[in-house]
């Protein structure tokens, strides 16, 4: 049933915009919260305080599930979000790994950034399918939530492959709402999406097809799923669901107000005394996610030491790989690889007074605003992205103007291809060479694409990518 006094707006994702963490000291634990940021964040922010607007999320963790325990499964404190409504779901922590890690992360990950190693995987087993109703529980979960939060007629945004079947799900409960979802990573092509049980993959679009709008980050991805469609349900969109772009770009205000704060500075002397006097940098920020690339950009950049010596103790590669889904173990499997290739290349080539690769995997995000503030060249070389906001982020707050070595497997390349040097991630010899015709680019030259880039990346901001959704979801 519709609520008489519910939001006119909702916004569903698998992470919020708060977190807690939980204290085993005192009368049954001390929740402290930390609140985060993002697109949504912001979009949420520039719609108003005078719109009734309310976040459903899920618990990720403990503290997560204590402060749905605290709050009777209603809406958190508003001291805790910076005063956002926000309903968080206290799923079963079973249901809640097989659908996140089991489902998500191990199965439409892979399949939408490409990355089974086919003749030994996937394995769509019995196993699969005991996850599989964990998922549908998982998305079921939200599109109760959202049925009960929302007042007639409001507009409601789902946001990525967690949640690709809430929209039909959401749709037989509340047919009077406005629906769109919005998928964040790559779409597969047909070949690559038919790895997935046939009706799988027939109620992963069909869910999808619930909303009112489905919107991309680029226009290859949206076409992709639009030819998926064709492939496995047949020719035309038969829930007449529309389909929209809306290619993310970087906050340009928050990234250089943000960059010259004093912790920034700080870690850019640490950064400067690790580079050495006088050298150039290249500069990569990753989580350490399979997707991303980070063992070919290293190989390449090994490559470029061996084919042009005359770069050696001049430049630094200054990567950082901070660690993702380490409860996987693939991931951390390549996270140990990162470390290792990146110990192997310091081994063969470093001196007393040079260092050439300096590795960081502890997250700290006023260090990467230093990287970038200190990048000669951005190295951007994922398998497959949906975007890639790095891309975008460090001709913003590069001091003196970067150099974008992307591979045309970014999302971002759609937006930024025509300034940056192009690459093939899975070409070692030519991201190589790539690197070498960055490092030796005319500083006016580099200045000028620096300026474009930015210019380009920040065309759609996050506020003003979340209000465009909402807008056309409105008409």
């Amino acid at each position: 049933m519709a609520s008489t006094q519910g939001a006119e707006v909702l916004v569903a994702s698998n992470r919020g915009p708060v977190s807690y963490e939980l204290s085993p000291e005192g009368d049954g634990g001390t929740l402290r919260a930390r609140r985060g940021g993002g697109g949504l964040v912001s979009g949420l922010s520039a719609i108003g305080p005078d719109t009734d607007a309310v976040w459903v999320c899920a618990a990720l963790g403990d503290g997560d599930r204590e402060a749905v325990r605290r709050a009777a499964g209603g809406l958190l404190p508003a001291e805790d979000t910076g005063g956002q409504r926000v309903r968080m779901l206290g799923i079963d922590a079973g249901v809640y790994a097989d659908a996140y890690n089991g489902i998500a992360n191990s199965a439409l990950w892979f399949v939408h950034h490409m990355l089974y190693q086919t003749p030994l995987e996937p394995v769509f087993d019995a196993e699969f399918r005991r996850r599989w109703e964990s998922y549908r529980a998982y998305n079921r979960a939200f599109a109760e939530a959202l049925a009960e939060e929302a007042a007639e007629g409001a507009a409601v945004l789902i946001q990525d492959y967690h949640l690709a079947l809430a929209p039909r799900m959401l749709r037989q409960l509340r047919p009077d709402l406005r629906i769109g979802h919005f998928s964040h990573t790559p779409w597969a092509p047909p070949d690559y999406f038919r790895l997935l049980p046939d009706d799988i993959a027939a109620e992963l679009l069909t869910g999808i097809l619930g909303a009112d709008r489905a919107a991309f980050l680029t226009r290859r991805w949206a076409d992709a799923f639009t030819a998926c469609c064709h492939d496995v349900l047949g020719p035309g969109i038969p829930s007449g669901t529309r389909i929209g772009v809306h290619g993310l770009g970087a906050d340009s205000d928050f990234l250089r107000e943000r960059a010259h704060r004093a912790d920034v500075a700080e870690r850019m002397a640490a950064l400067r005394e690790e580079i050495g006097e006088g050298r150039r940098t290249i500069v990569r920020v990753d989580r350490t996610e399979l997707s991303k690339n980070i063992v070919r950009g290293l190989l390449a950049y090994r490559q470029l030491l061996a084919d042009h010596p005359e770069w050696r103790e001049r430049v630094v590669h200054v990567a950082f790989a901070y660690p993702s889904r380490q409860d996987l173990a693939v991931y951390r499997a390549y996270t140990d690889e990162v470390r290792r290739v990146a110990q192997e290349i310091n081994g063969e080539y470093g001196t007393p007074d040079w260092t050439p690769v300096v590795l960081h995997v502890k997250d700290d995000f006023a260090r990467s605003l230093a990287a970038y503030r200190l990048a000669d060249v951005a190295l951007v070389n994922p398998i497959r992205d949906g975007m890639n906001l790095v891309a975008k982020e460090v001709p913003v707050v590069s001091d003196e103007g970067c150099a974008l070595v992307l591979s045309r497997e970014a999302g971002a390349y759609e937006e930024l291809g025509d300034d940056a040097v192009v690459v093939n991630p899975y070409d070692i010899t030519g991201t190589a060479e790539a690197l070498h015709e960055a490092l030796g680019m005319p500083a006016g030259e580099r200045a000028e694409r620096s300026k474009r880039l930015a210019a380009a990346g920040t065309a759609l901001p996050p506020a003003r990518w979340f209000l465009d959704q909402l807008e056309a979801l409105g008409r």
